[in-house]
């Protein structure tokens, strides 16, 4: 049993204090939330930043600079930031992936192989006369 000196929370208690936050953190102002962000932003990112070969970074440079070319008058900065971010982080694993050795007989992954077979339930079989017809009408 629950003390009763602990103090629960109800449904409608907690809705009210879930609105009262929601409309207080409106009143904030957008810009003390952006200088925030961009003031953690430069710090993870210095910290999360893979180390690349010369030739990973200038093939994570060259992706940077094509999805530019593409995108770049729907691109804000923030989001162009973003995206050099992402291509930096995605060239370790494509390296990963090209080191691989495959050799010619290795079969393409296209299904998933279970790690047990389930049992299979034998084909319902129906009853039939003997006369092998319909039955017989008396």
């Amino acid at each position: 049993m629950k003390n009763k000196d602990e103090r629960t929370i109800t449904r409608r208690e907690f809705a009210q204090r879930a609105a009262m936050l929601s409309a207080t953190a409106s009143l904030l102002p957008a810009e003390v939330l952006q200088a925030r962000e961009q003031a953690t932003a430069p710090a993870q990112a210095a910290q999360a930043a893979p180390k690349l070969s010369e030739a990973g970074q200038a093939e994570a440079d060259s992706r940077y600079h094509q999805i530019l070319s593409l995108y770049s008058d729907y691109l804000d900065d923030g989001q162009k930031a973003n995206i050099k971010r992402m291509c930096a982080e995605l060239q370790p694993s494509l390296e990963r992936a090209r080191n691989f050795k495959l050799d010619n007989s290795d079969a393409p992954a296209l299904y998933l192989k279970p790690l047990y077979e389930r049992d299979k339930k034998p084909p319902a079989t129906s009853p039939t006369s003997p006369s092998g017809g319909s039955p017989a009408k008396h």
